[in-house]
């Protein structure tokens, strides 16, 4: 690895929003903590994370969120009893998605100013060390994970490293668009980036979706607090101002992505990742074939 570019070491998980669009189910459970198939969506970003080869992680939390650090905490009483009555594989899921201790923390987004203030928020715990960003609600499915793909990009070319996927013109609205520049492989050079442009006039198709490496140059940025749409500060307005200043790319990965903060995304990933598991995948395909579709 060149010697100017630094590991990531280190995680951000936003996970402060309210759920709104999951009320009732979410009045008092976490969204994050929704499951898909047997462990929550959060899981499966740390889990990610942990394969990247992250070492620290850190969760930016709101109210009523204390159920995410329980989750990754150990239950005692739990363990104890799994632990009497022989239940190996179930202490043994419990006890493998644990981070190491000391290796978790918890900052409160005290007002919900947008994914910029959250990242924000997370500006003394990275101090001055590259980052990842990981938008739990985008559960991505594959090995190796979407983080580690990004990692390869990343050891190649240093700077800012973006997940990216081409939508349908009429979804672009809903996303941080790319200009691109020069492509090699799946990894294509970002000219310029369009937070949720009128699709007559976004730049490409080509759309940011929630895994991020960025530099800790962007909290200098996010530190002037300005607000973009939705009148919240835009973490994509901020890595448009890095562009030129190092080097900006998105990669496309081979991953299958599905958006968990949608109800109609959520169930289609506990859909395919059921199939995906040997274990229920008979039984849920002929729970399928006797539905009347």
């Amino acid at each position: 690895m060149p010697q100017a570019i630094k590991n990531v070491r280190k995680a951000v998980f936003p996970v402060a929003g309210m759920g709104t669009r999951f009320l009732p189910a979410t009045k008092a459970i976490p969204k994050e903590m929704l499951p898909v198939v047997d462990k929550p969506v959060i899981q499966y970003a740390v889990e990610e994370a942990r394969e990247a080869g992250i070492e620290q992680f850190v969760f930016i939390t709101g109210r009523g969120k204390h159920v995410i650090a329980d989750h990754f905490d150990h239950a005692y009483e739990l363990e104890s009893l799994l632990s009497a009555r022989e239940k190996t594989a179930e202490l043994n899921s419990l006890l493998e998605s644990l981070p190491q201790t000391g290796s978790v923390g918890f900052i409160r987004q005290q007002q919900p100013l947008g994914l910029g203030h959250a990242v924000w928020c997370a500006r003394h715990f990275v101090g001055d060390e590259p980052f990842a960003v990981l938008l739990p609600d985008d559960l991505m499915v594959g090995k190796p994970g979407a983080l580690s793909q990004m990692m390869l990009a990343y050891r190649e070319n240093g700077g800012v490293i973006v997940a990216a996927e081409e939508k349908p013109p009429a979804e672009v609205k809903r996303y941080g668009v790319v200009d691109p520049g020069a492509a090699k492989g799946n990894v294509t050079e970002v000219k310029g980036v369009v937070e949720k442009p009128d699709p007559a006039k976004a730049p490409s198709n080509l759309c940011i979706i929630g895994r991020y490496i960025l530099q800790p140059e962007i909290f200098s940025i996010l530190d002037r607090q300005e607000r973009g749409a939705g009148n919240e500060i835009q973490l994509t307005d901020a890595m448009a101002q890095l562009i030129g200043k190092m080097p900006f790319h998105a990669v496309k990965t081979d991953c299958a992505r599905y958006d968990c903060g949608d109800k109609v995304g959520f169930l289609h990933a506990n859909i395919a990742v059921g199939l995906s598991r040997p274990d229920i995948a008979p039984a849920i395909k002929k729970l399928l074939k006797g539905m009347d579709l």
